[in-house]
């Protein structure tokens, strides 16, 4: 019998198989995959350093769809927020692998090489080195949370009775359409502000320190 065309295993398939699984049910684990791709769980360890190599694999496929050139933008404030848009989206197509990747250490090459050009962003914009990763900690926390917000139903309030809380339903009366865009809008927007106020003080701060 001759070899088939297309391999019956490889890392492709076993990523594929697992997002596939975390957009389902929100976990994975490798005797699922095996089963999907009709091979034995030990052939799957052939391919990938255990689980924790699939969830690292799992967040290079998403990581591929974040436009990290937006990184390479100036001024700063501008890159990070065309970044998080890009982020944001790649994230809410799959907001179930959400958890999953927010509990598991960072290692993937690529996806570390981001992270990368961010701090390259922002030390080159004059940030302090101790306040670089809290700003893309808390960009990273806005963007994450903002990706579930998308995936959460239209509604999130429902009330039974408009006249025990008659304040509340005014307001989500109001809101409109897109509810998750217009808050991601004025948290993000918050989130530079503050970040721009930061580096301001520190500019100055230096500025007065000089003889």
């Amino acid at each position: 019998m001759g070899r088939p065309r297309t391999p019956l295993l490889d890392r492709e398939r076993i990523t594929a198989t697992a997002l596939e699984l975390i957009d389902a049910q929100g976990e994975f684990s490798v005797p699922q995959i095996a089963r999907r791709l009709g091979v034995q769980t030990g052939s799957v360890y052939h391919h990938v350093d255990g689980r924790d190599g699939i969830v690292e694999l799992v967040r290079e496929r998403i990581t591929e769809g974040i436009d990290a050139a937006a990184l390479d933008r100036r001024p700063w404030d501008a890159a990070l927020a065309a970044w998080a848009r890009s982020y944001r989206a790649a994230f809410a197509a799959h907001p179930r692998v959400i958890p999953l990747l927010m509990t598991s250490p960072v290692r993937a090459p690529r996806v570390l090489e981001q992270y990368e050009r961010a701090v390259i962003l922002l030390l080159d914009a004059g940030f302090p080195l101790p306040d670089v990763m809290p700003v893309v900690i808390a960009l990273e926390n806005l963007v994450l949370g903002s990706a579930l917000d998308l995936a959460a139903p239209e509604t999130m309030w429902e009330i039974a009775d408009d006249t025990a809380t008659p304040r509340l339903a005014e307001a989500l009366g109001a809101i409109g359409a897109h509810r998750a865009d217009r808050a991601f809008d004025l948290a993000l927007e918050g989130f530079l502000a503050h970040a721009r106020r930061g580096l301001e003080a520190h500019t100055s701060a230096r500025s007065d320190s000089r003889p």
